[in-house]
Parts: C-alpha cells; sequence; structure tokens
C-alpha cells in the first residue's frame, strides 16, 4: 500500500475529529504508530512523513506514558535520521523528565537518559551527559539490564576524556554488582574491560591478577556458545597485546595460536536466538564481524614486530577486504579505528620493504580518515607525524623528520610511542653528524642500562643498537657490547629486523676492523635474513659489504655476484625514491600543526638527495 503526504493529513484530521468526538484514541494511536513505521522503514526512508505522524500523537492529549513514549521516539528518529540535532535533544528531555514520574517505566527512562547523554557528547555537552548518567544509574539498581549498560555507558565516556581511574571504578562496581545479580558473564566483561583500561594505564601489577581471575571465570562459566568464545577472545586479545606491548615477539606465540583457533570456531556457530534468562546477560562485546577484522589486527602486529613483512601483507589485505564490506553497512566508529591502525603497521612495512610511493599514499589515506572524525586525529595525530618521519629518513629530509619526530612527541602521551619516536629521533641525529648536544641529551633519557622508560624487550634492545650505530659512525670500533646485546636480545624474541640489522652492523665493524672471517660469519646470515623479511636497506648495506669483502679476499666472481645485488637494490630503491618525491602527496612533510591538509599541491620533481641510496 502507498501513501502519500496528502493521504497522512487528511488522516490525522480523521483521528483528531475521532478522538475528540469521545472514542478511545488507543487504536488510532497504534495506527498512527503503523504510519511512522512504515515511513521509517521505506526506502529510502520517509522521515519527515514518520515525524510527522508522531507528532500528530500529541494532539490527542495522550496519558503520559504515550506522551514520554512518543517523545523518545521522536528524539531517537530526529537523533538517527537528521541533522536536527536540537529538535532531538527537546524530546528527549521531555522523555527523560516526563517517564521519571511514571512508575514502572524503565525501558522508556532508562533508554532516554542512554540516548540523550549520547546526543550531549556528540554536542561537546559532557558537563551535562554526566550528572545525567550518574542519575539513571543511581535509580536503576533493580533493573540489572540498564543499570549494567549505562555503567559501560559512563565508563566509556570517561575513557574518552582520558580518565582511565574513574573509568576503572565504574568498571569495578559494574562487575560487583553483576556478581551480586548472579551474571558471571557481564562480571567478566566488566573485568575485561577494566583489564583493558589498566593495560593502557600499564599498571602491570594490577593487570596480571585482574587477567588470571578472568581466565577462571570465563573457563568455568558455562552458557551460550558464542558469548563464552566471545569472552574468550577478549581475554586472549588483552594478553596478546600484552605481550606485543612488552616486545616479546617469540613469548606471544602461543597465545596468538589460540586466538586465531578461538576465532575459527566462533566462526562455525550459529548464532542462537533464545535470550538469556538473565537480563543482566544481554551484552556482546563485537560482532563476530569485527573480532574477525581485530583478530586479523593483531596479527599484522605480531609480523610486523617479528619481521614478518609478507605475512603483515597478507592479513592486512584480508583485513582492509573485510573493513570495506562492513563498512557499507555499518557507520560503527572502531571500524575506522581498525583501518587507521592495520595503515599504520602496513606503512611501516612498506618503508622497510622499499615501497616509499605506496607507504605515501597510504599515509595520505590515514589523512582523509582523520579528517572525516576530529576524535580519530586526536588519537592517532603522534603516530601520523611519526609516520611521516619515518618516510622522512627513508627519502634522506632529514630536517624534515626532525620536524615530524618532533610535532610527534609534543602530541603524544603514550610512552611506547615516546620512546619509539625518541630512538628514531636519536638515528637522525647520528646521520646529522653535527647534533651532539640534543643526541646525547636524548640517548640519555632512553639508556637502555638504567631507568629505561618502558617495559618492551624490543625498545629497549632498539636503544641498545642506537648506541652502537653511535659508535660505529664516530669510528669507536672496538665497543661493539651495545649491538651484541642487541643481537643477544632480538634473538631471544625472534625480532628478525633488529637480528638482520645488528649482524650486518657487526659484520661492517668486523670488516673495518680487518677480520673479514668473522665479518663473512655475520654478514652472509644478515643478507639470508634481511632477504627473508624482506628489508630492502638491510640488503643493500649487506649486498654493499659482501662486494667489499669477497674483493678483499680475491674472490673475483663472488665479488661480482655481490656488486650485481647491490646494484639492482640500488637501482630499486632509486626509482621508487623518485616516483615517491614526485608524488603531490610528498608536500606532507612540511604539516607540522593542525589538521591534515585537505588538499595537497603537486610539485615538480624530487627535491631530496639521492647520495644516501647509492
Amino acid at each position: 500500500m502507498c501513501f502519500d503526504r496528502a493521504a497522512v493529513v487528511v488522516f490525522v484530521v480523521i483521528v483528531v475529529k475521532m478522538a475528540t468526538g469521545g472514542e478511545a484514541p488507543e487504536p488510532w494511536y497504534l495506527a498512527l504508530l503503523g504510519f511512522a513505521e512504515h515511513f521509517r522503514t521505506s526506502s529510502p526512508p520517509k522521515i519527515r512523513l514518520c515525524v510527522h505522524c508522531l507528532q500528530a500523537v500529541f494532539q490527542f492529549k495522550p496519558p503520559q506514558r504515550v506522551e514520554a513514549r512518543t517523545h523518545l521516539q521522536l528524539g531517537s528518529v530526529l537523533y538517527h535520521h537528521t541533522k536536527n540535532s536540537d529538535l532531538a535533544r527537546n524530546h528527549l528531555e521531555k522523555a527523560w523528565f516526563i517517564s521519571q514520574q511514571v512508575s514502572q517505566f524503565e525501558d522508556v527512562k532508562f533508554e532516554a537518559a542512554s540516548l540523550l547523554s549520547e546526543l550531549y557528547c556528540q554536542q561537546n555537552l559532557v558537563d551535562s551527559a554526566k550528572p545525567l548518567l550518574r542519575k539513571a544509574i543511581q535509580i536503576s539498581q533493580q533493573t540489572p539490564y540498564w543499570h549494567c549498560r549505562l555503567l559501560f555507558q559512563l565508563a566509556q565516556l570517561h575513557t574518552l576524556e582520558k580518565d582511565l581511574v574513574s573509568a576503572c571504578d565504574l568498571l569495578g562496581v559494574g562487575a560487583e554488582y553483576a556478581r551480586v545479580v548472579g551474571s558471571e558473564y557481564t562480571r567478566a566483561l566488566f573485568l575485561l574491560s577494566k583489564g583493558m583500561l589498566l593495560l593502557m594505564e600499564r599498571k602491570l601489577q594490577e593487570v596480571h591478577p585482574l587477567l588470571t581471575l578472568c581466565g577462571q571465570i570465563v573457563e568455568n562459566w558455562q552458557g551460550n556458545p558464542i558469548q563464552k568464545e566471545s569472552l574468550r577472545v577478549f581475554f586472549l586479545v588483552l594478553q596478546v597485546t600484552h605481550y606485543l606491548d612488552a616486545g616479546q615477539v617469540k613469548s606471544v606465540k602461543p597465545c596468538l595460536k589460540q586466538l586465531q583457533q578461538c576465532i575459527q570456531t566462533i566462526s562455525t556457530l550459529h548464532d542462537d536466538e533464545i535470550l538469556p534468562s538473565n537480563p543482566a546477560d544481554l551484552f556482546h562485546w563485537l560482532p563476530k564481524e569485527h573480532m574477525c577484522v581485530l583478530v586479523y589486527l593483531v596479527t599484522v602486529m605480531h609480523s610486523m614486530q617479528a619481521g614478518y613483512l609478507e605475512k603483515a601483507q597478507k592479513y592486512t589485505d584480508k583485513a582492509l577486504m573485510q573493513l570495506e564490506k562492513l563498512k557499507m553497512l555499518d557507520c560503527s566508529p572502531i571500524l575506522s579505528s581498525f583501518q587507521v591502525i592495520l595503515l599504520e603497521h602496513i606503512i611501516m612495512c612498506r618503508l622497510v620493504t622499499g615501497h616509499k610511493a605506496t607507504a605515501l599514499q597510504e599515509i595520505s589515506q590515514v589523512c582523509q580518515l582523520c579528517q572525516q572524525s576530529p576524535r580519530l586525529f586526536s588519537n592517532h595525530a603522534a603516530q601520523l607525524h611519526t609516520l611521516l618521519g619515518l618516510y622522512c629518513i627513508s627519502v634522506n629530509c632529514m630536517d624534515n623528520a626532525e620536524a615530524q619526530f618532533t610535532t610527534a612527541l609534543r602530541l603524544t602521551t603514550h610512552q611506547e610511542l615516546w620512546t619509539f619516536i625518541v630512538t628514531n629521533l636519536a638515528s637522525v641525529y647520528i646521520r646529522e653528524g653535527n647534533r651532539h648536544q640534543e643526541l646525547y641529551s636524548l640517548l640519555e633519557r632512553i639508556n637502555p642500562d638504567h631507568n629505561f622508560p618502558v617495559s618492551s624487550h624490543c625498545l629497549r634492545a632498539a636503544a641498545f643498537y642506537i648506541r652502537g650505530l653511535l659508535s660505529f659512525f664516530q669510528g669507536r670500533y672496538n665497543e661493539e657490547r651495545d649491538v651484541r646485546y642487541t643481537l643477544c636480545m632480538s634473538n631471544a624474541e625472534d625480532l628478525n629486523r633488529l637480528t638482520a640489522c645488528s649482524l650486518v652492523l657487526l659484520g661492517h665493524i668486523f670488516y673495518v676492523l680487518g677480520n673479514h672471517r668473522e665479518s663473512n660469519n655475520m654478514v652472509v646470515p644478515a643478507m639470508q635474513l634481511a632477504s627473508k623479511i624482506p628489508d630492502m636497506s638491510v640488503q643493500l648495506w649487506s649486498s654493499a659489504l659482501l662486494k667489499d669483502l669477497n674483493k678483499a679476499c680475491g674472490n673475483t666472481i663472488d665479488a661480482h655476484e655481490a656488486a650485481q645485488m647491490h646494484q639492482n637494490f640500488s637501482q630499486q630503491l632509486l626509482q621508487d625514491h623518485i616516483a615517491a618525491c614526485s608524488l603531490p602527496e610528498h608536500n606532507l612533510i612540511s604539516w607540522t600543526d593542525g589538521p591534515p591538509p585537505v588538499q595537497i599541491q603537486a610539485q615538480n620533481g624530487p627535491t631530496t638527495s639521492l647520495a644516501s641510496l647509492l
């Protein structure tokens, strides 16, 4: 059946006349709801007509229950389907006010509070959202589902404000409440969420017992198989990211394998339509499809750290393909966050494998995603400038690299990222050779021997490598202790790229010292490992050393073969260098303030030196 605007107006007039004539309004109220729902679900939706039908309800002078529910429906439709947020807010405020005067009207009351606080946050009225949620939490203790949902919502609001202490306190309250009402499933969700925030705060002494308790609850809980497996995925994701944050790439492998098996199990399970008997259990952590992308993401993170870059590329492609399908149907902000984090990791892979032009285009893609969401940009601005700094190093624009890293340091409060940036900035100062005061100041702040700022095994090994690199550039060839430490630490946790870098650096030191046999013993495995990663810069360095080594030892054929390899690597890097510097996106290296530039002007050819590549 088709309805047009004129038909709706005629219908509303008839309804009003019938109602004022003394007939019961209830059937006509239901009819108006039917009209409104028809227009809301039309393809495309006819929101104006839907709103018109709902507004007609008020002409009946309905009882408070109907009035409050209609205000909620209007507020929800306007909030989700229009840009008229002020009118939506007006209706939701009325729904919240009226519903508090009606007994046993919890669903409307707390849905109005939840949606209204969400709208307040969207309008940057956080100070209005907090007391609203606190009051709703206070009066919802007899309604387990809404009490838990509102606690989660307020905890999320504190998290977005970076008030993790308050968020953790609320999640702790939620866990205890869930235990009291007999919901071990939701108790685990609260505790795992708290564990995630404690990991963000680096409160490791509190994390370990909490994760142990979570593991016991998850294993002992008997309920919906999908819910149980989703809890296991949440638990294992926290364990894997904890290991990766600590730079323990080898130690994490058993947990990562369990996580991958768990997501495979979930993908074979069918959603059970039977609702849980306990209303406090009516929660899902993430949809199955989102969990699948998340597992791809942590696999990419592991592969990147371990130096399995082709594997990282493979899983990134799978994850991005899945994300594109999901974003056609789902506008959840978490999908954009997943996409940005995936791109950040694959950009680092591209720079290592010698695909700078592709990396630069993907950096521009991250900029575009961040332009669409101020919150996304706020969360990833430091990472974006760090990636640009790494790109600048790869094309030998050291002044720009310094500017990008300095900007990133100003924007981050994350200790691991801060240490990573400082380590790379130190490498820039080493290459420039005339920034001794700044360099020594940085090295003092990332001294791996004492007071190292983070617990990351990987970053501490990198700090030893930077110190060894400085000794090499300063001609202190007998001081290879730091490079040996790097080699030992990287071998212990299968950090392949650091292993390759430390091997080739040791090989170069031995070559300079005239110990050709020991140099060869280092450079050959360095080349093999660099080829496996593949790391184009280490391959270039190793092939140059092999050429000189074989020439010094009189191995003419091997020297010629190594020279040919070196020439091939040089040509590949040179071509990629020219391609990258010719892109209009290359001008991003000059951006150090404010939001990402909307338009990037093209420039005429590369402007950077190629000497470092040849």
